[in-house]
């Protein structure tokens, strides 16, 4: 079963954290990522800019408007996501209990219906 872990997570304020502390997160999520990958569950992994880098598009009654910003202004906001493909929901809780991120983001577990890898769609 794939499933995709999620980070949420609360943009800093600017100077908020340190580059030490930036540096120390990569090197965890790094560490998570190569765990990942030695169990072999790993599908793909990205970590997202800033919301303050997003483009958000939408189409309505044909319409096409291309906007600044995140799609709804939250608190919190889509930072990272890891797709992973493991037996069931406990072993993608079991991988989301590890992802350093837990730290000060939110995690969220959620399971893919529908999948498409190098071009081919799978259910």
């Amino acid at each position: 079963m794939r499933y995709a872990l999620l980070i949420n997570n609360a943009e800093p304020a600017p100077g908020e954290i340190t580059t030490e502390a930036v540096d120390e997160m990569k090197s965890l999520i790094r560490a998570y990522t190569d765990a990942l990958h030695a169990a072999g569950v790993l599908v793909a992994a990205e970590i997202l800019a800033s919301p303050a880098a997003t483009q958000t598009v939408t189409r309505r009654d044909g319409d096409l408007r291309v906007q600044q910003g995140p799609f709804a202004e939250t608190r919190e906001s889509l930072a990272g996501v890891f797709v992973i493909e493991v037996p069931d929901r406990d072993a993608a809780l079991a991988w989301a209990e590890k992802l350093p991120a837990t730290q000060y983001a939110v995690v969220e577990v959620r399971q893919s219906v529908l999948s498409c890898i190098d071009g081919v769609w799978s259910d």
